[in-house]
């Protein structure tokens, strides 16, 4: 028992000790949450002689349930025979008891491809239009479905609209044909386990027997079926004990609810409530910064971090001029750690992919290895590379694998393709352009085959999938703008490919890397180092998000995880303007950084006569002139003009000069 408890803080110990009856621990981040858990566990067996079998430890990925049954095994001896992801979890009991609803126990589990590929076969087979219904967004949609418990049949009683109208077809024949074949989706795991519990008595309570104690890792990424099931079988002792941080709810979009660790307080009348709040991994100033952002959160309990470590560096926010000198100015600040830090001890954190593009051509300029995590290099992204098969065969007729690439993109896109071509005469597009650089440049040409290929109507379903392949695409467009013809744009796509300082090294030396990911992929994770980019309204918060409030503070939640992944050092970086669209957009401060008491931060800019606007609220910044060592020279504060409908009357009725207003 020493060992188990000798090396826990007293909030640790309290929740690892609590006695029956239902337990929440809010484990904030870096707060040792795998610790109470997996000492828990060995608490249970070690002191109160537990059988192992007896209790059900479930996690979100392998990854976690792998390092749970590794630190149990240590502590105690014992294999947990019950430890894995809920998938796994319910797919064992579907084997043992899933003949009981019909199912053969020998059914087989069809992953995303597989998924993908039936419902390719139903299209087909029906002859239903994938330009019309993405087949990933019908994918996608009858997931969400079936974590929100419903069957076809109920689906198709809410359905309205075309769309919806299609899947509730489509949903019922998919789910005909997988009964068909005995096999199940990831998502019948769940429902399926669920609804033999809910309809069986016999094998509810054999398992009701069986778990004394049932145990819960993130539980605020649990959907509405996971819920239900841990309610199930955490009767009739109701011994849960769930550990989770609405902090870091972040998988919205996934179907994941943090209320439910809400709803636990209802089902559960006489839960005890945990909080650990001693942070292990940051320093306080980081901690500092992480807890004001979320404060502003209000649907939710906020714990106040705190640790014994020194309050730290102050962070660095930098104000950059453009997008690209934001990102040579990345690449300066990862080079003052090469000395301090290993690379793999550095990560550059974004909120949507598109926005590794100029990292990544940074990162190489730079001769500095990296490794995307999550995700898939730029250039070599599917929506991509399809556009650039289509730029390479626009000059060159005789590149058979871009024609063979662009052939498979749809046999209407490719007439509409050539019949452009041909009413440009077939001509070089190369040659051309040396005589009308203006109409004819890398972006308009581009512009010209999205339109008359309709390429972009592959993802005109808004889900999460399509709209990061439509920002991925406005960003190829962005990056075409800077070169005055396709074969100068290509050439530059070809040599940035061919660089090969991102592939030296072993594989598995991930130390020799620097990370880049989306904030999504970063949860879990920490790093000595972080540099959060493209930290601007529109992009995190996302501009999708500005006007929701629920979705407004799940892009706080994404910030907060941001901030918490860096140990020692972090880093906001963020640029006064844009290039999109050919053009120079300005760009506005995240409001997120707003949240953060100067006092925490260090705030520098990209040496230039430029006025940096800082402050704490929307309506009164600071204009701050800097010199060339960015020595803080406060000047005159200025108003911001708040709008209502009352100054717009007063504008239109003539009663204000608005240039003067704006002047003043």
């Amino acid at each position: 028992m020493s060992d188990i408890l000798s090396n826990l803080n007293n909030e640790q110990v309290a929740a690892t000790i609590h006695q029956d009856g239902p337990a929440v621990v809010l484990a904030g981040a870096g707060s040792g949450k795998t610790t109470v858990l997996t000492s828990r566990v060995s608490w249970l067996i070690s002191k109160r002689n537990v059988s192992p079998y007896s209790i059900l430890v479930v996690t979100f990925t392998n990854k976690a349930a792998k390092e749970i049954k590794e630190r149990i095994l240590k502590l105690t001896g014992h294999i947990l025979p019950w430890s894995g992801t809920f998938h796994s979890f319910c797919a064992k009991i579907l084997r043992i008891d899933g003949d009981q609803i019909g199912l053969s126990r020998n059914f087989v589990i069809y992953d995303s491809a597989d998924q993908i590929s039936l419902i390719k076969n139903i299209y087909s087979e029906f002859n239903f239009d994938k330009e019309e219904f993405n087949i990933k967004a019908v994918q996608a949609a009858i997931s969400s479905a079936k974590n929100e418990l419903l069957s076809y049949e109920d689906y198709q009683q809410i359905a309205s609209g075309a769309f919806q109208n299609h899947i509730a077809r489509v949903y019922k024949i998919y789910q005909h044909e997988l009964n068909k074949a005995s096999a199940v989706d990831f998502d019948d795991l769940l429902s399926k386990t669920l609804n033999l519990l809910k309809t069986s008595t016999q094998t509810r309570e054999k398992y009701q027997r069986m778990f004394e104690h049932v145990l819960i890792d993130e539980y605020q990424d649990t959907n509405k079926a996971q819920y239900e099931l841990t309610k199930i079988l955490s009767a009739p002792q109701d011994n849960i004990f769930v550990v989770g941080d609405f902090c870091q709810s972040i998988y919205a979009w996934r179907g994941a609810d943090y209320k439910n660790m809400l709803q636990l307080k209802k089902s559960f009348p006489k839960i005890k409530e945990y909080k650990l709040e001693q942070n292990y991994r940051s320093t306080q100033n980081i901690l500092d910064a992480a807890t004001e952002v979320i404060s502003q959160n209000t649907s939710h309990p906020i714990l106040k971090l705190w640790t014994t470590k020194d309050a730290g560096n102050k962070i660095t926010c930098y104000e950059a001029e453009s997008g690209k000198s934001e990102a040579k100015q990345v690449i300066k600040f990862i080079k003052g750690h090469q000395k301090d830090f290993d690379y793999g001890n550095i990560a550059i954190l974004y909120r949507t992919n598109a926005q590794s593009r100029e990292f990544e051509e940074a990162l190489i300029s730079g001769g500095i290895p990296y490794r995307l995590i999550g995700g898939t290099k730029f250039y070599e992204r599917k929506e991509v590379k399809d556009l650039i098969a289509y730029l390479r065969f626009s000059i060159n007729k005789d590149d058979i694998v871009s024609y063979q690439r662009i052939l498979k993109l749809g046999q209407r896109r490719f007439a509409n393709f050539s019949s452009w071509l041909e009413k440009n005469n077939n001509l070089d597009l190369a040659t051309a352009l040396e005589k009308t650089r203006i109409t004819h440049s890398a972006a308009e040409v581009l512009k010209e085959i999205l339109e008359v290929t309709n390429y972009i109507d592959k993802f005109k379903r808004d889900t999460e999938e399509n709209i990061a392949k439509k920002e991925n695409v406005e960003e190829l467009l962005n990056v075409a703008t800077q070169f005055e013809d396709v074969s100068q744009f290509l050439e530059n796509i070809a040599l940035i490919q061919d660089n090969q300082f991102a592939d030296k090294g072993d594989a598995n030396e991930n130390n020799y890397y620097v990370n880049l990911m989306s904030l999504h992929s970063a949860k879990g994770l920490e790093f000595e180092v972080v540099l959060m980019v493209g930290m601007e309204d529109g992009l995190l918060p996302h501009s999708r998000s500005l006007m929701d409030n629920d979705q407004m503070e799940e892009e706080r939640r994404l910030c907060y995880v941001g901030i918490t992944r860096a140990k020692s050092f972090l880093y906001l970086t963020y640029s006064r303007s844009r290039f999109q669209y050919g053009a120079n957009i300005s760009a506005m401060r995240s409001r997120f950084i707003e949240d953060i008491p100067e006092e925490l931060l260090n705030l520098e800019l990209e040496p230039k006569k430029y006025n940096v606007t800082s402050g704490n609220n929307d309506f009164y910044r600071k204009k701050t002139n800097y010199d060339g060592g960015f020595n803080k020279q406060p000047t005159k504060p200025t108003r911001r003009i708040v709008v209502d409908d009352d100054l717009i009357d007063g504008i239109i009725a003539g009663d204000f000069d608005i240039d003067k207003l704006i002047e003043s």
